[in-house]
């Protein structure tokens, strides 16, 4: 199975234009890519869509909102 990059997450959270909390992220993800998809950053390889979030949690790629989060088009490296 191919790894997916965590721009793939960002891009899909920019699309969808909603608010996440950390457990609606991962269900959208793993409705989005399967459960058994794993993915990769710059970084980081062979993570969960647990451990994506927090790992783009822990790099400020989120931006608090009143409802949860959500992600701007600044928060993706562009390389």
């Amino acid at each position: 199975m191919a790894s997916i990059h965590g721009h793939e997450v960002l891009n899909m959270m920019l699309e969808s234009a909603e608010q996440y909390s950390e457990k609606s992220l991962v269900e959208a993800i793993n409705q989005r890519f399967g459960g058994e998809a794993r993915f990769h950053t710059c970084s980081a390889s062979e993570m969960t869509a647990a451990e994506l979030v927090t790992f783009l949690a822990a790099r400020g790629k989120f931006i608090p909102a009143q409802d949860g989060f959500s992600t701007h088009e600044s928060k993706i490296c562009q390389h």
